[in-house]
């Protein structure tokens, strides 16, 4: 007795929801780890806060050791990794460096964790 079995064609309905944008390459997620690492820090957290908080969203390092309890040599090693990031930029002035917030760095990680 030769029984014949029912085949169903799967190949024209999708079993998972098409994607609705077009999702990081390879590169650009290697580039947003960096940038998240940048901040996942929580004293990169608070400098960062400090500078944007600050007029005109600069601050002399002069003026962002005490708030963050840490030596001027370790405020100095986070604020390059901020600025290597994206998020700041550095100028000097005298023997002073000042950091500034780099227009729209934080909106362009909001943008990526939102959904469109």
């Amino acid at each position: 007795m030769t029984t014949m079995l029912e085949v169903t064609d799967v190949s024209a309905a999708a079993c998972c929801a098409p994607l609705v944008r077009e999702p990081l390459t390879a590169a650009e997620a290697e580039q947003l780890a960096t940038t998240m690492k940048a901040l996942a820090d929580p004293a990169r957290l608070r400098l960062l806060s400090i500078v944007a908080a600050s007029e005109d969203s600069e601050a002399c390092v002069c003026d962002l050791i005490e708030p963050v309890g840490l030596s001027q040599p370790t405020v100095s090693h986070h604020l390059k990794i901020l600025t290597t990031a994206g998020f700041l930029t550095r100028s000097k002035r005298g023997t002073w460096a000042y950091f500034k917030l780099v227009p729209g760095a934080l909106d362009r990680i909001s943008q990526l964790l939102v959904a469109s």
